[in-house]
């Protein structure tokens, strides 16, 4: 069983970016989930753009600090593979997992929020224990959306042996970490980012630096017709018989824009 996981869509660039790898790349794997976000110009999500990346083959959008950005989320959500954090306070709206059917075994696949320079909501540890006390014999694939890399670090060393995999997303940098740890849970600090190459995190140069010169409130925003675009994530393989991560590489793929304003 093949699995890919695509880190935070940032904006158009992004959505373009995933469009194209998603044309090249769909048909080689049986589960692919995104972290969506900042699809919707770099904060939230639509339902437009939610429909959009399941029409193109996208079976999870993970979320995470951004999920309530765009207020109309709550009309659609559950219309969708959408995910929240499960560690927000019980009775807020949505679903923090969904599990899959896949030759007998079920794959669960569970977004999480860390707390340390982010909201401050329930434990993420103990609501992985909680949940997994549950389904123990589900393979748990966790987009663990945090800031601090040693609270994802920590994340990861603490559910080795019982996540088959953990996708660190938020810093939109892609780390060098991947690698299996002492008891087989594939890890990785952060997956990346899809979006704008020359940016900062996805966001428009400009604003970007003067945020850090002038010390004044701006308006982020995404880069228009960017000329490199790029999709980072991870690219996995699950053994059915011992529900481990067997092969693994990171995805890094570049994508420059021609004469003629598409992307190759």
């Amino acid at each position: 069983m093949r699995i890919a996981f695509l880190g935070d869509i940032s904006g158009r660039p992004g959505r373009k970016a995933l469009q194209i790898w998603l044309e090249e790349n769909r048909n080689s794997y049986d589960l692919c989930i995104v972290n969506g976000e900042n699809a919707a110009a770099g904060f939230g999500i639509t339902e437009k753009i939610a429909k959009t990346f399941v029409s193109q083959g996208v079976d999870v959008i993970t979320m995470g600090n951004h999920t309530w950005d765009k207020k109309e989320i709550f009309n659609f959500m559950d219309n969708y593979p959408i995910l929240r954090p499960l560690n927000y306070p019980e009775g807020t709206p949505g679903k923090g997992f969904i599990r899959f059917e896949f030759g007998g075994f079920n794959v669960m696949v569970l977004n999480l929020m860390g707390r340390i320079y982010m909201e401050c909501l329930d434990n993420p540890f103990k609501a992985f224990d909680k949940i997994y006390d549950q389904f123990p014999d589900d393979v748990f694939i966790v987009d663990f959306h945090a800031e601090a890399t040693s609270e994802k670090q920590a994340f990861g060393y603490y559910v080795d042996g019982r996540a088959c995999a953990v996708f660190g997303t938020h810093t939109h940098v892609q780390t060098a970490d991947l690698r299996l740890l002492p008891e087989g849970t594939l890890y990785i600090t952060d997956a990346g980012m899809c979006g704008a190459v020359n940016s900062v995190i996805g966001m428009d140069l400009t604003e970007s630096i003067d945020r850090f010169i002038k010390q004044l409130p701006v308006r982020f925003k995404v880069p228009e017709k960017p000329s490199k675009i790029q999709v980072c994530g991870v690219s996995f393989e699950l053994d059915l018989e011992s529900k481990k991560a067997v092969s693994f590489e990171r995805i890094q793929k570049i994508y420059i824009r021609g004469e003629d304003g598409n992307y190759s």
